[in-house]
């Protein structure tokens, strides 16, 4: 069994930054990859950004150059760096793990509210 926290998320007024991460725990025999999707109200959930376990980073179009991501693989942990967020940034943020062939496990998901 594989355990996601998130933490970071919350309310911020547009042009702020945040910080959220992600720590794995439980049975991690195997990570290839980690990263965030998000969900507003709504809408479809779409893919922020992803990092394998070789640093390979790949964002949607709508953040880049403004979010980064960056893991720390002794402590399991994936962060997800947002700057000069947007009101359109506004949504759900869940982490995801892939862990090979045991498949993709999921957080439970941080708000994000950027709102003057």
């Amino acid at each position: 069994q594989v355990q996601l926290v998130e933490s970071g998320g919350g309310l911020v007024q547009p042009g702020g930054s945040l910080r959220l991460s992600c720590v794995a725990s439980g049975s991690l025999i195997r990570i290839s990859a980690m990263g965030w999707y998000r969900q507003a109200p709504g809408k479809q959930r779409d893919l922020v950004a992803h990092i394998t376990t070789d640093g390979i980073t790949n964002f949607a179009d709508s953040v880049k150059g403004r979010f980064t991501i960056s893991r720390e693989g002794a402590k399991n942990t994936v962060y997800l760096q947002m700057n000069s967020l947007k009101p359109e940034d506004t949504a759900v943020y869940n982490c995801y793990l892939d862990g090979g062939p045991l498949g993709r496990y999921w957080g439970q998901g941080t708000q994000v509210t950027v709102s003057s």
